[in-house]
């Protein structure tokens, strides 16, 4: 390219792709597609810079590419929410483990924690949750993209987290599940030696790799003005990036020369030796008065027999075990409608304990044909309960139908087709008045419409991408850090709309005049539709909501448009003030007569 004139293509079988991705929880971009093509998975719960805190990438950084990567629109600005918005407790987690598998069965999940007290009884409970690898990541590293306070306050060593969290696992019979791996600031071969004593398999270099390659420690990354080209969106700086394959290459052949060199002189021959020796550490005795009553034995002690490292490293990925979706995959049938893009209908009965149905469907096909490829269609007919994740990371082209109810996080990262969800036909009770789905719908969508004729839980929308959704009732947050995407709602809302959306529309029933004062204007404001592109994209989707699932609510609405349109709001955020959907036209017209005149 011209801006790395010196890279000649992919040589040496070298491939384009990070065998290692990560899922944080802005999922800005993670799609079907984005998992398939991993060798590994790694959940961000926090990072050692800033632990606890959502990120944000600054409009002036979303550039077009980084917006098509992002799924989003140029300029917006991302905000990650902090990571509780999906992931509750142990369980919530355990659950985005068991949908990172379902998509991926081949690639290994990772979970990334912050070294701080009390870290080993989490890191019990990750292994627990069918974990993979346990990242603990220390203080010292972090981006430069974090805030002053967080980098010099936030966090602990990474020798503490470390130490404890190898202790608590080899304690309670858990350290030969996972694979525990270290970073924070390690910049040398003997910080690897450190961490293998206590406890890490693995060791991550992130700062002092960046340096290899070309970084100065700027600390600007925010501002898009990083002197070398690094973290920087403009093609200018860009083209100052010194950095070379290479130079990686000789930087991590010293750090595992002095590795080795290391081993030696303590008698040894392998890593697998030496991890989870911390009894071949000692505390030195150094006469400084702030440290005199530091006591450093915890780092010193040996946890009992943990099994060799190698061992680890060489286990096979976790399973989910036999699901429904396997089922489906291996059906003839369905096979041929992937190869050849054809047609293929299944119906299928569902129980709540069929979690993140839809998911490895998804990544089958996003394997082969990615994210909107697919020119097939595969029509799934469900009946009963869905369990947690029901059409989570779906792609174009398949299209889901379910007589019944769902749990938590319907839809999470789907990328494309549809989802109906309807009661039975025999229902005595009003659908729009029942409860189908649970909380945190459409977390990190980037495609794909969503038609629930009954009402959602709390976070509808939360995060939303790119998909559109029509649903009969929602409760607090909804619209929560949308970035695109357009969601219709008919009926009662709860508190918080809007929280943090800084891209995407929302069309709200408003039947009692209730909906102002629970809208967050912090970012949004609230108008009635004006413009005819915003009544044209309202009405098609309430007519479509109709033909899926043949809402009462929807007929009553369509067959009364003239009368109800007025009683809809319009959020929308600055990003969407200037299109054809949120434009005021009247307001325009009156300019534009004023300009003649």
């Amino acid at each position: 390219s011209d801006t790395f004139s010196y890279l000649k293509g992919l040589q040496n079988g070298d491939i384009a792709t990070s065998a290692i991705k990560q899922v944080a929880s802005g999922r800005f971009g993670v799609t079907p597609q984005f998992l398939a093509n991993a060798d590994q998975l790694e959940i961000k719960i926090a990072q050692g810079a800033k632990p606890g805190e959502g990120g944000q990438l600054p409009g002036k950084k979303v550039s077009p590419y980084i917006a098509g990567l992002r799924r989003s629109k140029p300029g917006v600005p991302l905000i990650s929410p902090p990571p509780h918005h999906d992931i509750y407790s142990i369980e919530d987690l355990a659950q985005l483990i068991y949908d990172l598998h379902q998509v991926n069965k081949e690639a290994k999940v990772s979970v990334k924690l912050v070294a701080q007290a009390g870290i080993g009884t989490i890191a019990s409970g990750v292994a627990k949750a069918n974990a993979d690898i346990i990242q603990i990541s220390g203080h010292d590293g972090g981006t430069g993209a974090s805030p002053v306070s967080s980098i010099k306050h936030c966090g602990g060593p990474l020798e503490l987290g470390l130490a404890e969290a190898h202790i608590s696992l080899t304690q309670n019979n858990l350290r030969d599940r996972v694979i525990l791996r270290a970073d924070g600031g390690l910049r040398s071969g003997r910080d690897v030696i450190m961490s293998a004593l206590l406890g890490a398999d693995e060791y991550g270099f992130g700062t002092l790799a960046m340096i290899a390659t070309g970084c100065i420690m700027a600390r600007i990354c925010h501002t898009n003005n990083c002197p070398v080209g690094v973290a920087s969106q403009r093609e200018d700086l860009r083209k100052k990036f010194p950095g070379t394959p290479s130079d990686l290459v000789n930087f991590f052949l010293f750090i595992a020369e002095e590795v080795r060199e290391e081993l030696a002189a303590m008698g040894y021959k392998s890593l697998d030796e030496i991890i989870g020796r911390g009894d071949l550490l000692k505390q030195r005795d150094v006469a400084l008065a702030k440290t005199s009553n530091f006591d450093a034995s915890f780092l010193t002690q040996y946890a009992g027999e943990s099994g060799k490292s190698s061992e680890r490293l060489a286990q096979e990925t976790h399973t989910n075990g036999p699901v429904l979706d396997d089922e489906i995959i291996a059906d003839k049938e369905f096979i041929q409608a992937v190869d050849t893009e054809g047609v293929c209908d299944i119906t299928k009965k569902i129980v709540n304990v069929d979690r993140a149905f839809g998911g490895r469907i998804g990544g089958y096909v996003a394997y082969r044909h990615g994210d909107t490829g697919f020119a097939g269609s595969i029509n799934i007919n469900l009946q009963g309960s869905g369990g947690q994740s029901f059409g989570c990371f779906i792609v174009g082209g398949i299209n889901i139908t379910l007589v019944g109810e769902a749990n938590d996080y319907v839809c999470k990262g789907m990328a494309g087709g549809e989802v109906a969800i309807m009661p039975p036909a025999d229902l005595s009770a009003d659908a729009s008045e029942c409860v189908l789905i649970g909380n945190t719908a459409l977390y990190g969508a980037t495609g794909g419409r969503l038609f629930v004729n009954g009402r959602a839980g709390e976070r509808f929308s939360v995060r939303n991408s790119m998909a559109d959704a029509v649903v009969e009732g929602v409760g607090d947050h909804c619209c929560e850090y949308m970035t695109g995407g357009c969601v219709v709602v008919l009926g009662p809302v709860g508190r918080n709309v809007g929280a943090g959306m800084t891209g995407g529309l929302g069309y709200f029933y408003d039947e009692d005049e209730s909906f102002c004062s629970k809208l967050n204007t912090e970012i949004v404001i609230a108008q009635r539709v004006k413009s005819s592109a915003g009544e044209q994209q309202l009405k098609g989707l309430i007519s479509d909501h109709f033909e899926k699932t043949k809402s009462k609510k929807a007929k009553m609405l369509l067959d009364n448009w003239s009368n109800e349109l007025p009683k809809f709001w319009q959020i929308v955020p600055p990003s969407e003030l200037g299109t054809p959907e949120a434009a005021n036209e009247d307001i325009e017209t009156e300019v534009m007569v004023e300009q003649n005149a």
